[in-house]
């Protein structure tokens, strides 16, 4: 982060936290011991951020209006995980700081977006494959070896979204599990 793109809060300032899982209740819990208020905004009544934080709204990502109402109350905007839309951050930027940047939200959601970033700034990964195919899945197995693991593009986490292949399984099998 550059000085030119630096937020400073202080006690009393609100973060706003998109997604209300287990990260945003953790990142609101330990804002509080530094002074600092947290907003959670979540389309899931059930969110467990919403227990920990005064204030919550809970409406889809794509509400502007609810956003707006959101933005309002916050000094900065965050979000606890990657699969909220690019296009919500993207729609709070222009009303308060987000961070990280919604561009940078845009990498992270699509797996091999992301190992490609990764890739050109000369950085080491495991090899990897674009796979959009049973297909291509036999050629990325034929070039990588076995034991893989084929991931989904976007959505996984927590181990979802994934699954080991080995020596025998059936690809088709394995593709069609995973839903691609």
């Amino acid at each position: 982060m550059t000085a030119s793109n630096a937020v400073e809060l202080k006690p009393g300032d609100t973060i706003g936290i998109l997604g209300g899982g287990q990260l945003g209740r953790m990142l609101a819990m330990a804002a509080a011991r530094l002074g600092l208020r947290c907003q959670v905004f979540s389309p899931d009544p059930d969110s467990p951020a919403f227990d920990v934080v005064q204030n919550a709204t809970c409406a889809e990502y794509a509400d502007v209006e609810a956003l707006e109402l959101f933005a309002n109350d916050v000094d900065v905007v965050t979000y606890e995980f990657e699969n909220v839309p690019a296009a919500t951050a993207m729609v709070l930027a222009a009303r308060r700081p987000v961070l990280p940047a919604y561009k940078i939200l845009e990498t992270t959601q699509d797996r091999l977006i992301e190992k490609d970033f990764i890739s050109k700034l000369g950085i080491g990964t495991a090899d990897y494959a674009d796979v959009s195919s049973v297909g291509t899945l036999r050629t990325a197995i034929e070039r990588i070896g076995l034991p893989a693991v084929i991931k989904t593009r976007r959505f996984g986490y927590d181990g979802k979204g994934q699954a080991i292949i080995r020596e025998g399984d059936d690809l088709e099998q394995v593709w069609e599990d995973l839903g691609t």
